[in-house]
């Protein structure tokens, strides 16, 4: 579902939950995937998290090399070619 993950950490959070201000330290992981695999990469986040509402976000590639961008799609098992997503 991802070509690759990078973690990085601890990280200082600061939010609000439940109306509550708190603060901790968590563990950022950036997940590379297509537009196509992140429906079923989300999905698959979500049912493994031990949080209700995890913060995953999608952030959109506008451009890349081109032989990166064949290898994440080679990687998650879409064809390089297929421009649908």
């Amino acid at each position: 579902m991802a070509a690759s993950a990078q973690v990085s950490g601890p990280v200082s959070t600061a939010f609000w939950h439940l109306g509550t201000f708190g603060q901790g330290e968590e563990w950022r992981v950036v997940l590379t995937t297509t537009a196509a695999c992140y429906p079923r990469l989300e999905a698959h986040l979500r049912e493994q998290h031990p949080w209700s509402n995890p913060e995953i976000v999608a952030v959109p590639l506008v451009a890349g090399a081109a032989a990166y961008l064949e290898w994440v799609a080679r990687s998650v098992g879409q064809d390089p070619d297929d421009s649908s997503g």
